[in-house]
């Protein structure tokens, strides 16, 4: 059987929503949603799960949901300009150190975007074992394309279409190539992916996971009000 871990990283000290791993909503510690799913991905698929902190706080949150650690994220990860995928390596180097073994995968949740199911990631995981590829990410279709309906600024100062359909202009927005938008919930990666030093989840060997149902990061106090305002009232399509 492949050996899983399965990570989620919870810095503390966020300046936009202070204590936003751990902010209550709708009655639960927001990292209470992504570490039920979490447990129940491990128990189908006999995973281990590590928590990357910086914070006594969220490790006692954690702890009490049933995840504890002995891993404390370095100060040199746990700035806001720190990347993710050094984060990631670094835990995952301390996991395999303490337990003996090394992982054949490695499933990183965000705790700042909960909405996945576990259907999301059993079938995002069996598509992911069966392919090439180095990582998988989960994604919605995009609001906006830059083949039709977005623009940016060219060389001469005047602004232009973002890309441009090597067959001629897109007339519709039906006609032009597909997009998406990265949801920020599940990224799939292979181990060989963290000996390759690179800096992305975004490669040349990366594939996607469609999310059919909504699904948006927490950026911004509005939005956990507007996810709260969703699991008070069931307006949801489908089960956390």
């Amino acid at each position: 059987m492949s050996k899983i871990l399965i990570t989620m990283c919870a810095r503390g000290g966020s300046k936009g929503i202070p204590g936003k791993n751990i902010k209550p909503i709708a009655g639960h510690p927001l990292i209470a949603y992504t570490l039920n799913v979490a447990k129940a991905f491990a128990a189908h698929h006999h995973a281990d799960i590590a928590l990357s902190t910086d914070d006594d706080a969220i490790k006692a949150v954690a702890a009490s949901l049933g995840l504890s650690t002995e891993y404390s994220r370095p100060a040199h990860l746990a700035t806001d300009v720190a990347g993710k995928i050094d984060t990631i390596k670094d835990l995952l180097i301390f996991e395999e150190a303490q337990r003996g073994e090394q992982y054949d995968y490695i499933l990183d949740l965000d705790l700042t975007s909960p909405l996945r199911t576990l259907s999301d990631l059993e079938e995002a995981f069996t598509e992911f074992k069966t392919q090439d590829a180095l990582t998988l990410f989960s994604v919605n279709p995009a609001g906006r394309n830059p083949y039709f309906n977005m623009v940016e600024i060219k060389p001469d100062g005047f602004y232009g279409l973002i890309k441009t359909n090597p067959d001629g202009s897109v007339l519709t927005r039906q006609s032009a190539p597909k997009v998406y938008d990265l949801n920020a919930s599940f990224y799939w990666y292979k181990r060989s992916f963290f000996d390759l030093n690179l800096k992305s989840p975004i490669t040349s060997k990366s594939l996607i996971y469609k999310m059919d149902h909504v699904c948006f990061d927490l950026d911004h106090l509005i939005d956990f009000e507007f996810l709260e305002y969703l699991l008070v009232n069931n307006k949801l399509d489908f089960k956390l």
